[in-house]
């Protein structure tokens, strides 16, 4: 029986790092042919470099057009083809046994058909009795980190109350979310310093796993 403490998991960079072999400078021009000349919303300050942003920033604007699908679309290519060369981060495979005896859901930016297929190949599964229950990806009508949609979206399909949940991420973005839903958050920082001072933080993902079980 999986235990009542929830854990709310980032993907990128918290689990496998994606991010840093995808190519989100074509992703982001591509994306921007398709939304035109519209002005980007201004997306909160983090760590990722600009094309990542501004990826995100594109969809952000896209949100009930009918062309955010296709950009969507265009940027999930790009992660896609990234996938053989993502790795696990360190000392997450060591984590996975503790994983199963709570529940966990992954939020994400990316869509969830990229996010299944990367976690598969870096030997995390998913599904009932696996390590991680259910995965909320990127879709249209759920806000996108750093707003708190994703995390709220997860504890509801898992059935608990955001009180009863930690948010571990890398970002500021992750944490952002997890304070405007209520959450706990523990910070694994994927660029030193990049969280501050004052944020709860481990110094691996299995620490960080520890301290919200505690």
């Amino acid at each position: 029986m999986k235990g009542t403490r929830v854990l709310l998991l980032d993907l990128d960079r918290t689990l496998v790092d994606l991010q840093s072999y995808t190519d989100y400078r074509a992703a982001l021009a591509d994306a921007r042919a398709i939304a035109g000349d519209r002005t980007l919303i201004r997306m909160p300050a983090t760590d990722w470099d600009s094309p990542t942003v501004g990826c995100m920033a594109t969809l952000n604007t896209l949100v009930g057009d009918a062309q955010w699908e296709e950009a969507s679309s265009a940027i999930s290519g790009y992660e896609r083809a990234a996938i053989p060369q993502a790795r696990v981060m360190p000392t997450v495979v060591q984590v996975l046994p503790l994983l199963r005896q709570h529940p966990v859901a992954v939020v994400t930016l990316l869509p969830k058909e990229v996010s299944l297929d990367v976690l598969t190949a870096c030997g995390i599964d998913v599904g009932p009795g696996c390590a991680i229950d259910l995965v909320i990806g990127r879709q249209q009508h759920i806000r996108p980190k750093p707003a708190p949609d994703g995390l709220l979206a997860a504890c509801a399909r898992l059935g608990v109350d955001p009180a009863q949940a930690t948010m571990i991420g890398d970002s500021t973005w992750d944490r952002e979310a997890a304070v405007a839903a209520g959450i706990e958050f523990i910070g694994v920082p994927f660029t030193a310093g990049s969280l501050g001072t004052e944020v709860r933080q481990a110094v691996h993902f299995a620490e960080a796993v520890a301290l919200a079980c505690r």
